[in-house]
């Protein structure tokens, strides 16, 4: 009276398999946020501003080198007056010739520092420390460049003693960490 049907057991094993284990094809929006969280903090970058500052035995100033090459030698102030707390964006800047430069825009606040600074100390020198990377393993002063006059317009650029590959990198870093003080800066 009742008639067996054949099952192809191999249908049969995908069929179940695929029912218990929850076949997803799209991630969903937590995954995605994870995914991002992730980028963004290998993206992470920190960067600071420290004036020249004469050698004058305190603790408030340390001798340090710029660049890979260590070929600039630049006594500077322990303490930042500019950090990417205060930067608005940055961008990589590639001259007709191929070579690059590394250009921050600052916010207000950043804008009437820079231009105070380099007004105050004509023909001293602007170091750039910069932490970046997935640990922020790479930490060093990338440029230090003279400040011939002031800056007023709040824009900062320089010649990092970089690769372009690093110089890419620092600059999506900075600009992750711009928006996201942007969104924390924004009311609900």
């Amino acid at each position: 009276m009742f008639r067996f049907v054949r099952f192809n057991s191999f249908l049969t094993a995908a069929l179940v398999l695929s029912l218990v284990a929850g076949c997803r094809t799209k991630p969903d929006e937590a995954d995605k946020k994870d995914q991002k969280d992730k980028k963004e903090k290998k993206e992470a970058t920190v960067i600071e501003l420290h004036m020249e500052a004469d050698l004058d035995g305190t603790s408030d100033n340390l001798p340090v080198t710029v660049g890979n090459d260590a070929t600039i030698r630049v006594n500077v102030e322990k303490h930042p007056f500019l950090d990417g707390g205060d930067l608005d964006r940055a961008d990589v800047v590639v001259d007709t010739d191929g070579s690059f430069a590394i250009r921050l825009k600052f916010k207000r606040r950043g804008m009437e520092l820079l231009d105070t600074m380099t007004s105050f100390y004509p023909g001293k020198r602007v170091a750039v420390f910069c932490r970046f990377g997935a640990g922020l393993e790479h930490n060093r002063y990338i440029a230090a460049p003279v400040m011939r006059r002031p800056i007023s317009n709040g824009v900062f650029t320089f010649a990092p003693s970089t690769s372009r590959e690093d110089a890419d990198r620092i600059v999506r870093g900075l600009n992750s960490i711009a928006e996201q003080i942007k969104k924390d800066d924004t009311f609900p």
